[in-house]
């Protein structure tokens, strides 16, 4: 049983990284949801105190090495979207999930922009269309991925009149 919040942030953060890694043919890779900018939204929205962006940064940095992309993109990424996410905090954390989940959706395609921008920048050629396929199943994945991480960490609450 996990016994912080920051305990489960790590564990979340780490199984993020590690579905990162999972290979598969290409309609697979297509449709893999972004669990490391779900888990980093979520505990930026839910639990400021465990991500920072310098924290976001760095997971960034490790994702980069994990992955072997451009050094740097999933980094910037990562912080940049922890920031928006720290900045609209309090907006979005009372928003019916349904209107979460959109924002969700738009702070997404902000991060597929800033992907494009940083591959561009860097010389590579413009990607097709199938770069925005893994946006719909990132989306749709938000409410689950919510509801899981509340319930796992409202777990952790002591009930009330409970004295140890």
């Amino acid at each position: 049983m996990i016994r912080s919040s920051a305990a489960l942030f790590w564990l979340s953060t780490a199984a993020a990284l590690l579905f990162a890694l999972i290979p598969g043919p290409d309609w697979f890779i297509a449709m893999k949801p972004l669990m490391l900018a779900l888990v980093l939204v979520y505990f930026a929205m839910e639990q400021p105190e465990h991500v920072h962006v310098g924290t976001a940064f760095l997971i960034g940095l490790i994702a980069d090495l994990l992955s072997g992309s451009l050094l740097g993109e999933q980094a910037l990424r990562c912080a940049v979207l922890v920031y928006l996410v720290l900045r609209f905090r309090q907006r979005l954390r009372f928003f019916p999930l349904t209107q979460q989940t959109a924002a969700v959706l738009g702070l997404l395609v902000n991060d597929r922009v800033i992907a494009l921008w940083i591959q561009l920048m860097a010389g590579f050629q413009l990607p097709g269309g199938v770069q925005w396929l893994n946006l719909l199943s990132t989306t749709l994945l938000w409410p689950w991925l919510f509801l899981t991480l509340d319930r796992l960490r409202y777990r952790q609450r002591p009930s009330n009149g409970a004295s140890r």
